[in-house]
């Protein structure tokens, strides 16, 4: 009988994360043929955003102009650890303004309670409910930057090292997320209109740079508390085939796990015990 139970319950999980993925292609697609009808809209928002990435990247070029090294990492190893972080913060930023816009749009506004009343996971459709697509561009500009410093500086990308490169950018950019849930979770019990947000959002580019050369205490801090360090410093370390002390890439995958499993429970305790505005 428990096979039974077991074979059953799995085909239940099947059917639905299969339902809910093409509910994510549904969402996408409506969501794209809105935002690219408005054609002058979407185009300013994506220069500006590529505007800003690359006003970014053109601090690190300045910066070694002037210095030869950067705690013993070449410009172009910086350069593949600053493309590298730009893919999940690229996947991330397509999600983020759902999480960035919660407490004011959701809780404040009462939206939230039309999306308790529909048959689908409350997390899920917050999270697709609108998608920044220009954000896209971060993740084309980091896979170019990781190339063209991957060909200066010799490596080959071989099947083994591209697996690597998808896994890893996937566990970063769950870390982002899971780290933004988190803090969008707080809007159930405090309401704010800007959130929390902001401070830890800066805390993003400390990440693209080698953590070496930073404090000891910073190190721990963006390893294993806002984990953005981990998330792009490690895996880029792997990648380049270099070695580092501490070795912590194997913890990346087991990181991503915890904070997110952390973050959906968070969520459904949040959401379980939502008060409506009564508006």
């Amino acid at each position: 009988m428990q096979p039974a139970k077991e074979k059953s319950g799995l085909a239940a999980a099947v059917t639905s994360a299969g339902r809910h993925a093409m509910l994510l292609a549904e969402y996408f697609m409506q969501y794209a043929k809105v935002r690219v009808s408005y054609r002058g809209d979407f185009f300013i928002s994506l220069a500006t955003s590529f505007a800003a990435t690359i006003f970014a990247l053109a601090f690190v070029v300045v910066l070694f102009q002037k210095v030869p090294q950067l705690a013993g990492w070449r410009f172009e190893e910086v350069l593949f650890l600053y493309g590298f972080s730009l893919v999940p913060y690229g996947l991330f930023n397509v999600l983020s303004l759902n999480l960035y816009d919660f407490g004011n749009d959701y809780i404040i506004e009462g939206k939230f309670d039309r999306v308790l009343l529909r048959p689908v996971s409350s997390l899920f459709q917050v999270l697709f409910q609108t998608f920044r697509i220009e954000a896209l561009q971060e993740v084309a500009t980091g896979v170019y930057c990781m190339g063209w410093a991957a060909h200066r500086l010799h490596l080959a990308w071989t099947p083994g090292k591209v697996a690597l490169l998808l896994f890893f950018g996937l566990c970063a950019a769950v870390i982002y997320v899971s780290v933004f849930l988190i803090l969008t979770t707080v809007s159930f019990w405090f309401e704010d209109r800007i959130g929390i947000h902001p401070p830890v959002w800066n805390l993003i580019a400390f990440g693209r740079y080698p953590l070496s050369i930073y404090s000891g205490a910073v190190q721990f801090f963006l390893c294993w508390v806002i984990p953005f360090g981990l998330a792009s410093f490690y895996p880029s370390v792997r990648l380049l085939g270099r070695t580092v002390t501490p070795e912590y890439t194997a913890f990346v995958p087991v990181v991503a796990a915890a904070f997110l499993t952390l973050a959906i429970a968070l969520w459904n305790f949040g959401s379980r015990h939502y008060a409506s505005t009564g508006s």
